[in-house]
């Protein structure tokens, strides 16, 4: 029996982030991400979200022996989905493979939760390091949400699984983060039509 992959689109794609064999780019059709908050937590999560017309690029990976127990466990609060016929990749087989996603019903207004810049700097590294800098922008305009509010634990990163970015990747967060707050700035201050 082939061994399963799941798609990863968030801090899945850092390969430092976990062990993971034959991780590879892929793609994955009609979704995009957004932040949302849950019951479980007090910060958002980064998730996939349905979008026709979409895509989101990220990693595959196999689950060897089709043990899905740690991920799943890693991945609390999502739900474990089918993506098979969505993904795009280079693997010479057809392989089985699974996205995690927060279910609608779970998603919360995000009221006082917060990305954790530790979390997103995860994320951009892995994005980076796969991609280019080409990618980590594909990656913050493929994702909704950053108007949420940031905590910069940079210092004493609350994510687990933090790593240590280099001055480039660090100043490559900083400098998207900046362009998509005077975005959020722009529309927030834009005067509204005649007619409201």
């Amino acid at each position: 029996m082939n061994d399963p992959y799941f798609f990863g689109y968030g801090s899945l794609v850092n390969t430092k982030s976990h062990d993971y064999p034959d991780p590879r780019p892929a793609t994955l059709h009609g979704w995009r991400r957004a932040w949302v908050a849950t019951p479980r937590f007090g910060v958002v999560l980064l998730t996939g979200v349905r979008a026709p017309g979409h895509s989101i690029q990220g990693l595959i990976a196999a689950v060897p022996g089709a043990d899905w127990a740690a991920l799943d466990a890693r991945e609390g609060g999502y739900n474990r989905l089918l993506a098979n016929g969505s993904v795009t990749h280079d693997h010479p087989a057809t392989p089985e493979i699974a996205v995690y996603a927060v279910a609608p019903e779970n998603r919360l207004e995000r009221a006082e939760h917060m990305i954790l810049l530790s979390y997103l700097d995860v994320v951009v590294q892995g994005f980076h390091e796969v991609f280019g800098e080409t990618g980590v922008q594909g990656f913050f305009d493929t994702t909704d949400g950053w108007d949420t509010p940031i905590l910069n634990d940079r210092a004493d990163p609350v994510y687990p699984r933090h790593q240590k970015l280099t001055k480039d990747q660090t100043a490559l967060v900083d400098h998207h983060l900046a362009r998509l707050s005077a975005q959020v700035k722009q529309r927030h201050e834009a005067p509204l039509p005649p007619e409201f």
